[in-house]
């Protein structure tokens, strides 16, 4: 996983509330290989015509927020089933950070487990980072992960996250690959706690 410590990039709106993991990532992408890549299955549906082509009025399609890393987006968002393929589409995109007022709980998780960092942000904020970057297109945003603090022109401030979470993150640390760092940690227990405990691994 990419460490995540700070990062700066082109910001897109796309003020919808209620955005379901099926709208992020269709169902029909799903027996797709994660190493094949999603990028293409982001919002699909939304980017999409009837007859395949590129929809020009979706967010995504417009220049220069074709070419965002930061989506600020609406309240409840990641709901719906808890397909991971939803994170995967945003990160293959080139998402690092999604700005939103709350997120779905297992979308939220499986967001940081894979690198990608999900905001939770004040209704009104998110009101005001979406006016910016409509009033002026290719608008960017900083996030730094270690001050947890987001900017935008004169509009700044501060984000909660779990301190596990922000350590895995700042060191590009999946849940498996922490566990395996603390490897002789783990062993040095086992082998006290044994000791202590026979009867637990004492043969039938």
């Amino acid at each position: 996983m990419k460490p995540f410590k700070s990062h700066r990039g082109i910001a897109a709106p796309l003020p919808k509330s209620n955005i379901n993991t099926d709208l992020i990532v269709p169902a029909r992408y799903l027996t797709r290989a994660r190493k094949e890549g999603f990028d293409d299955a982001l919002f699909a549906d939304l980017r999409s015509e009837a007859d395949g082509t590129a929809d020009p009025n979706f967010v995504l399609n417009q220049p220069p927020f074709d070419a965002a890393t930061i989506l600020v987006t609406g309240d409840n968002f990641g709901c719906g089933s808890s397909r991971e393929h939803a994170v995967w589409s945003l990160a293959d995109y080139g998402f690092r950070v999604v700005i939103a007022p709350s997120f779905a709980d297992i979308f939220h998780g499986n967001s940081l487990q894979n690198g990608l960092l999900v905001i939770p942000t004040p209704q009104a904020t998110v009101n005001e980072l979406c006016t910016k970057m409509s009033e002026t297109p290719g608008t960017e945003i900083t996030v730094d992960l270690d001050s947890q603090t987001v900017v935008c022109g004169n509009l700044s401030y501060t984000f909660d996250i779990d301190p596990y979470r922000k350590e895995c993150l700042l060191n590009g640390l999946s849940e498996t690959a922490d566990t395996l760092r603390r490897l002789t940690e783990i062993k040095t227990f086992e082998g006290r706690h044994g000791k202590s405990h026979p009867w637990l691994t004492a043969p039938n």
